[in-house]
C-alpha cells in the first residue's frame, strides 16, 4: 500500500530542510540518497544497490551512484558541478544496461539542483526548495500509475478565456443561473488541487482523461460523483466505492455540499475541460480571478455591475499605505525583542479587514498574502535556531480575518475560493521554510463573503466575534474598489441608494456611485481609530461633486485624508478595459502628524511620494477649503458665460462644401451667414458655418427652397423633443435656442487635452458664433486674456475642473467663479499682462498655417510661443506676489 500524498509531501518538506545546505558527494551522497528514498516508504536495501559496476561505450568500467533496476538511476555530484556532463555520463552508463534494467527515470542531482530525465522524453528541473511542488515526477516511485504528462503553461488571461468558453459551451446547452456560476467555481477549486500539492498531482485529470467517454456523454455523471465523494469524509464513504475516485480526499467547507442539477456535455465540452486541466493551474496568481470574473460575464452585466478588474500593482498602491508599511517598520523596530515580536504576532492576528465591494476577491487575496508574509518573517526570528515540530501552531493569521460584501452571487463565490487557494499557497512557502507540509484541506476556516447590497447592508452586524474580545468588534481596515458609475449612468436602484444615505446636503443628486462607499466607511470609522483605503475615479476630487461629498465628510463625521494618490491611469490585464482615471485616497477619523502624498509628473508613470502636513479633497497640500458653484465671479471681473445652444439637429449647420455650395447658388445669403465655432473647431482649426438668421425678412425665407427645408427639419425635430422647452422652440425653427452676439469676446474651450500645458483660449468679435461647447468672457481685455491663459489659471483648473476621461472640463460655476484673481495689481504689472499677452499673440500670429492644436502640443510647441507663454506667466506671478512660485503644488496652495 503506498504512502498517502500528504505523508509523502510531509516526509518531502522535512528532507529539503535538512539536506538543503549539503554539498560533497563523497561524504553525503548515500545518506542523502537513503533518505531521498525514504520520501517514498522505500527501503533502499530492498530495491537499489550503490555504485553499481558497468562497462562504459569505451569498454571502460564505471560505477552508477544508484540503481533501481528498470526504475531509477541515479549520478550525485558535489554542489555548483556541471550537471548536463553528469547527464552525459549518465547516458554512458546505461549502455552498459542489460534491457530489463534500463531505467525509467534519471536523476542528476548536486543536493541542490535536481535535473530528472524520463524515458519519454518529458525533462524537469528544480531545486530542492520546490521539490514538494515536483512529486509528481516521481509518482511511479511512490507506487502510483503513471500519467501522460504535458508542459507545463503558465496560468494567465489565457486561462481565464479557456473557462469563459466552458462557461458559454454549458449556457449554450442550457445549464444555466446559480447552478452554473457554483459549478465553475468548484471545477476552478479542483483544477487547482490537481496542480498544487492540495492532493495527489494529476488525479483529476487521470479520472476524466481515463474514465470518461470521449463523446462526453457521461461527463456530468462523473463530476456529479466527483463532487459528492469530495463533500465526504473518508470514514463516511461506500466501501464499495471506486478506487480512483477514493483516492480525492475529503475537501469540507461546504464547496461541495450544495447538490446541483446535472449538466451535459459533448466531445467539445470535454476537450475544453481537459485543456483546463492541461494547464498549471498552480501557478495561479490574485490577477487571474478577475480575469476571469470579467470573461465569464456578458460586457451589458459587467457594466451594470462596475466589476472593474484592479491590477495588483494598483492594490499595493492602496494597501502599503494603508497597513503594510507601517507593520513592516514595526517589525524591525522589534529587532530580535521577542516580547516585541510576539506583541507585534498577536495584534495582526486580531485585525479584521473587509472589503465592502470585493468583487471576486482581489484586494482581499493580496492583503492576506501580505499579512501573511509579516507573520511569516516574525516567526522565522521568533524560531531561529530551534528544532520545532508542528509548524503549523506557530502561524495565528487566519482567513476568518478577513471579511467581503459582493452584489454578485458569482463573484462572491470566486472570492471564497480563491481566499482557500491563496492560503494554500502561503502554506506552501511557510512549508518550504520550515521543513514541513502544512495541508490545506480538509478546509477548517474560510473568508466570510457576504453576498449583498453593501450599500444596504449594516456593515457593523457581519462581524464575527473573536472567542476574546477586549472591546467592540470593529474592522480594523476598509479597503477596495468599489464600482465606477457616474452620476448620469446610474440606476433608478443605484440613485436612490445615494440619496438615502446623503438626503439632506443640497446637490447631493450630482455625485458619483462610489460616493456612498465613502459615506458608509465614514459612517463607521466615526469615533473609531478603524481606517479606510478606496481606489475611484477622479471625479470625487474635481469638479462640483467635491464641495458636496467632502463637505459632509469632514464636516458630519471628521475624516481625515491620510494619504492619496493624485490622478493616475487606470491599468490592468483584462481584455477591453475602459479608459478610468483614477485616485486612491486613504482616510479616517484620527489626525496623523505627517501624510503621504504621491505625485504624478504624468497620469502613466510612477509617482514619488512627499510627506505633508495636510490633504486637502483636491489632493493638494495646503489648507482644506472646499469650493461650491458659485453664480456670480469671487472677484470683480467680467462675467463667463456659455455660447449658443443651436438645438436644431444639425439642419442650421453648414461645413466646409455646404456653404461652398450654398454662396456659390445663392450669394444673397451670404450676410446670414456667419462663422461658427465650437471646442472642437476652435483648437482643431476647422471650419464651419450656420445660418444666422434672427433678422432676416420672411420674404426671404420663404424664397429659397433650401432653406424652407432645413427649417422643416428644424421644427420637426423639435416638436417630438422631450424637454418642453425645446418643443415651445419650434414655433421658431429659424433661430438658435440662444441668440446672443458676443463682441471681443475670449473664447474657452468647455473640453481640453489634458496633455496641452495651457487650454487654448482666443479672441473672437462677432463675426463668428460661439456655441454652447465653448465659453465666452464678453468684452474682454488684454489683462483679463493673460490671466485666465496664465500658468496661475491652469493651476487652479487641473485642481478644481472635472474632467472627461482625462481632459480637461472648464465650468463657469466651479473654475471661473472661484478663482482668487490677483486682489490689487498695480497700473505697472497689469500693463506688463497686457504686454505680454499681447506678445504671445504675436508669437501665434507667427504660424498662420497651424491650429492651435499644433500649437500647444507638447511635442511642437513653437519656441517663440513657449517663451511668451513664460514672459507672460513671470508677469501674473508678480501681481500675485513678488517671490516666484517653485512648483504648481506651490501655486495650488497659495491659491486656496
Amino acid at each position: 500500500m503506498p504512502l498517502s500524498w500528504n505523508e509523502i509531501k510531509s516526509r518531502a518538506a522535512q528532507f529539503a530542510y535538512e539536506w538543503r545546505d549539503t554539498r560533497r558527494e563523497e561524504a553525503d551522497a548515500k545518506p542523502f540518497l537513503i533518505d531521498f528514498l525514504n520520501i517514498f516508504g522505500i527501503s533502499r536495501k530492498r530495491v537499489a544497490t550503490f555504485e553499481h559496476r558497468v562497462k562504459k561505450v569505451n569498454e571502460a568500467s564505471g560505477y552508477i551512484d544508484l540503481l533501481w533496476s528498470s526504475t531509477l538511476l541515479v549520478e550525485m555530484k558535489s554542489r555548483g558541478q556541471d550537471l548536463e556532463k553528469a547527464y552525459k555520463q549518465a547516458k554512458d552508463y546505461c549502455h552498459g544496461l542489460m534491457d530489463y534494467e534500463l531505467p525509467k527515470l534519471i536523476m542528476i542531482c548536486d543536493f541542490r539542483s535536481f535535473h530528472i530525465y524520463r524515458e519519454d522524453g518529458l525533462t524537469v528541473k528544480f531545486e530542492i526548495s520546490q521539490l514538494v511542488d515536483n512529486l509528481q515526477i516521481f509518482e511511479e516511485l511512490a507506487g502510483y500509475q503513471k500519467r501522460t504528462y504535458y508542459e507545463e503553461d503558465p496560468v494567465n488571461i489565457a486561462a481565464a478565456e479557456l473557462m469563459g468558453r466552458l462557461h458559454d459551451e454549458l449556457k449554450e446547452v442550457g445549464y444555466t443561473g446559480q447552478d452554473l456560476e457554483v459549478y465553475l467555481v468548484r471545477l476552478l477549486f479542483i483544477l487547482f488541487a490537481d496542480d498544487s500539492t492540495v492532493w495527489q498531482s494529476g488525479l483529476f485529470i487521470d479520472y476524466i482523461d481515463l474514465r470518461t467517454r470521449n463523446d462526453g456523454s457521461d461527463l456530468a455523471m462523473h463530476l456529479d460523483a466527483l463532487f459528492q465523494v469530495l463533500d465526504t469524509p473518508e470514514d463516511k464513504r461506500l466501501k464499495t466505492l471506486d478506487d480512483q475516485l477514493n483516492m480525492f480526499p475529503y475537501v469540507n467547507g461546504r464547496l461541495f455540499r450544495q447538490r446541483l442539477a446535472t449538466a451535459a456535455f459533448n466531445s467539445h465540452m470535454r476537450q475544453i475541460l481537459l485543456d483546463c486541466c492541461r494547464l498549471d493551474w498552480g501557478k495561479i496568481s490574485p490577477a487571474i480571478f478577475g480575469s476571469l470574473f470579467q470573461s465569464v460575464m456578458d460586457k451589458e452585466h459587467r457594466r451594470n455591475l462596475g466589476a472593474h478588474y484592479t491590477s495588483e500593482k494598483n492594490i499595493m498602491k492602496l494597501i502599503k499605505p494603508l497597513f503594510v508599511d507601517e507593520l513592516w517598520e514595526e517589525f524591525h523596530a522589534a529587532g530580535v525583542n521577542h516580547n516585541k515580536l510576539r506583541a507585534l504576532h498577536n495584534n495582526i492576528s486580531k485585525l479584521r479587514f473587509l472589503d465592502p465591494a470585493c468583487g471576486c476577491g482581489n484586494f482581499l487575496i493580496t492583503a492576506y498574502r501580505e499579512l501573511r508574509l509579516i507573520e511569516l518573517a516574525i516567526v522565522e526570528k521568533l524560531l531561529k535556531g530551534q528544532m520545532v515540530t508542528n509548524i503549523n501552531q506557530y502561524f495565528l493569521v487566519d482567513l476568518d480575518q478577513f471579511y467581503g460584501i459582493e452584489l454578485g452571487e458569482f463573484a462572491s463565490q470566486i472570492a471564497q475560493v480563491a481566499m482557500w487557494l491563496i492560503d494554500h499557497q502561503m502554506n506552501m512557502l511557510a512549508s518550504e521554510k520550515f521543513g514541513e507540509y502544512i495541508p490545506l484541506i480538509p478546509l477548517l476556516k474560510s473568508a466570510i463573503i457576504i453576498h449583498g447590497n453593501a450599500l444596504r447592508t449594516d456593515w457593523h452586524s457581519i462581524i464575527q466575534p473573536l472567542e476574546v474580545e477586549t472591546e467592540e468588534p470593529r474592522f480594523n481596515y476598509i479597503l477596495g474598489n468599489p464600482p465606477f458609475v457616474g452620476s448620469k449612468l446610474m440606476s433608478k436602484n443605484q440613485r436612490q441608494e445615494i440619496i438615502t444615505l446623503i438626503s439632506d446636503v443640497p446637490g447631493g443628486g450630482i455625485l458619483d456611485y462610489v460616493c456612498g462607499w465613502y459615506l458608509k466607511a465614514a459612517a463607521y470609522v466615526k469615533g473609531k481609530r478603524s481606517r479606510a483605503a478606496f481606489v475611484s475615479t477622479n471625479s470625487i476630487t474635481q469638479g462640483e461633486q467635491v464641495g458636496v461629498l467632502w463637505s459632509e465628510l469632514i464636516n458630519k463625521y471628521g475624516i481625515n485624508i491620510h494619504f492619496a494618490h493624485q490622478t493616475f491611469k487606470w491599468t490592468n490585464e483584462a481584455k477591453g478595459v475602459a479608459a478610468v482615471f483614477c485616485v486612491i485616497i486613504g482616510f479616517g477619523c484620527r489626525d496623523y502628524g505627517d501624510k503621504l502624498l504621491y505625485h504624478y509628473s504624468d497620469i502613466k508613470t510612477e509617482p514619488t511620494s512627499s510627506k505633508v502636513a495636510n490633504i486637502t479633497p483636491y489632493l493638494t497640500e495646503g489648507k482644506t477649503t472646499l469650493i461650491r458653484n458659485r453664480k456670480k465671479p469671487l472677484c470683480k471681473v467680467p462675467e463667463i458665460t456659455k455660447g449658443n445652444q443651436p438645438t436644431d439637429g444639425g439642419h442650421l449647420l453648414l461645413d466646409q462644401d455646404n456653404y461652398d455650395q450654398l454662396v456659390s447658388s445663392h450669394p444673397e445669403i451670404t450676410p446670414y451667414i456667419k462663422k461658427l465655432i465650437g471646442a472642437q473647431e476652435f483648437i482643431q482649426r476647422i471650419p464651419r458655418y450656420c445660418l444666422w438668421l434672427p433678422n432676416i425678412e420672411p420674404s426671404l425665407l420663404r424664397s429659397f427652397t433650401f432653406l424652407k427645408e432645413r427649417l422643416e427639419g428644424v421644427r420637426k425635430m423639435r416638436e417630438v423633443s422631450t424637454d418642453p422647452n425645446t418643443r415651445k422652440l419650434a414655433a421658431t425653427p429659424y433661430v438658435f435656442r440662444e441668440t446672443r452676439l458676443f463682441e471681443n469676446y475670449i473664447v474657452v474651450p468647455s473640453v481640453s487635452s489634458e496633455r496641452r500645458q495651457y487650454i487654448p483660449m482666443g479672441f473672437l468679435n462677432s463675426d463668428t458664433i460661439p456655441t454652447n461647447l465653448v465659453l465666452v468672457i464678453p468684452n474682454a481685455t488684454l489683462y483679463i486674456f493673460g490671466v485666465v491663459t496664465s500658468k496661475m489659471h491652469m493651476a487652479w483648473v487641473r485642481y478644481t475642473c472635472g474632467r472627461l476621461e482625462g481632459r480637461y472640463r472648464y465650468s463657469k460655476d466651479i473654475v471661473y467663479n472661484n478663482f482668487p484673481w490677483p486682489e490689487t495689481p498695480t497700473d505697472k504689472q497689469k500693463k506688463g499682462i497686457k504686454d505680454a499677452t499681447q506678445a504671445l499673440l504675436d508669437a501665434r500670429a507667427q504660424f498662420p498655417n497651424s491650429s492651435l492644436a499644433d500649437l500647444y502640443d507638447p511635442n511642437t510647441m513653437p519656441t517663440a510661443l513657449v517663451k511668451a507663454h513664460q514672459q507672460l506667466d513671470k508677469a501674473v506671478d508678480l501681481c500675485y506676489r513678488p517671490q516666484p512660485f517653485a512648483s504648481e503644488a506651490k501655486r495650488i496652495e497659495f491659491l486656496f
